[in-house]
């Protein structure tokens, strides 16, 4: 299983070793990130994504995340757009990954409690049948929900197969809402980090810190899914914690970007709220950083 928090950490001390000084970045720039291919199947053409809310979600929280992913394959949306940051995705082998919403399902009863391991979270990604391959079963919990090592994780992904059964084929993200739960590590740059320099947050754009960070967090996995699925993708370093599409582009949303400070991203005039990507139904996202195959450099889309 990969997650968000560990797998950042070594691209995390790369970026901050760049900033120090112009000679040391230079040192360290000259050599280009790269994430190898490791010859295995990644997730090309129709993918199925299937939502399981755990948890109390408004009917505008839910919207704000199935309208992103319906945003990462549509052409109505103005550029910079969040399809034109999906696209990157395209350079790696095999072509594009086209994610279709299928199933929902609501679990707003906490039929496992409100303190999830992970052994339950793989549970809650099997409420829906993931026998193709080509599927994500995306676990999203509430914010009243505590995930063992959630501020360590923010988010992970992983295969729903299990040993002796082989009937489970696909994938599997899960991503908490971070709200009232360190959104100083899971929720940044819309929250004071935890550590490191302390900038003052950027407004949300959807005006929801804890879902406005759950689609940086998704963002993150999905693209991850996609290039390194069953852990023989594209990735850098050990396969136990691996540097991933996004993982390996930690803390960078703009151009200019260093640690502590996200990057020039765009402001809304009438809000003041911060993005890079326009979406579908209006909506606006701010999405990290991804590692394009091509220059083998992390790329924003401003």
């Amino acid at each position: 299983m990969a997650s968000i928090y560990h797998s950042a950490i070594l691209s995390l001390f790369l970026f901050f070793f760049c900033s120090i000084s112009p000679t040391l970045s230079a040192l360290v720039q000259e050599q280009p990130l790269v994430l190898k291919y490791h010859n295995g199947l990644l997730l090309k053409g129709n993918v199925t994504v299937n939502l399981i809310w755990y948890g109390k979600f408004t009917p505008i929280q839910r919207s704000i995340i199935v309208d992103f992913i319906h945003s990462l394959n549509s052409n109505r949306a103005p550029q910079p757009s969040a399809s034109s940051w999906w696209k990157t995705t395209e350079k790696y082998k095999g072509g594009s990954s086209n994610l279709v919403v299928q199933h929902q399902i609501l679990l707003e009863n906490y039929s496992l409690g409100k303190s999830l391991k992970t052994s339950h979270l793989m549970a809650l990604a099997k409420k829906v049948s993931n026998t193709l391959t080509s599927t994500i079963n995306v676990v999203l919990t509430a914010k009243d929900v505590a995930v063992d090592g959630f501020c360590m994780r923010c988010g992970s992904h992983g295969t729903n197969k299990s040993a002796g059964r082989g009937s489970d084929r696909g994938t599997y993200v899960w991503v908490g809402n971070s709200e009232t739960q360190c959104p100083g590590q899971c929720a940044w740059p819309f929250h004071q980090p935890i550590y490191g320099p302390q900038t003052p947050p950027l407004v949300a754009p959807n005006g929801d810190v804890g879902v406005d960070g759950m689609i940086i967090n998704l963002a993150t996995l999905l693209a991850n899914t996609v290039t390194n699925p069953f852990n023989n993708g594209y990735f850098q370093g050990p396969a136990s914690a691996p540097l991933e599409a996004v993982s390996a582009c930690t803390g960078i949303f703009g151009s200019g970007s260093y640690p502590g400070y996200p990057g020039r991203v765009l402001v809304d005039k009438v809000t003041g709220a911060s993005y890079n990507a326009h979406g579908v139904n209006g909506r606006k996202y701010l999405l990290p950083a991804m590692w394009d195959p091509q220059t083998s450099a992390c790329k924003s889309i401003v």
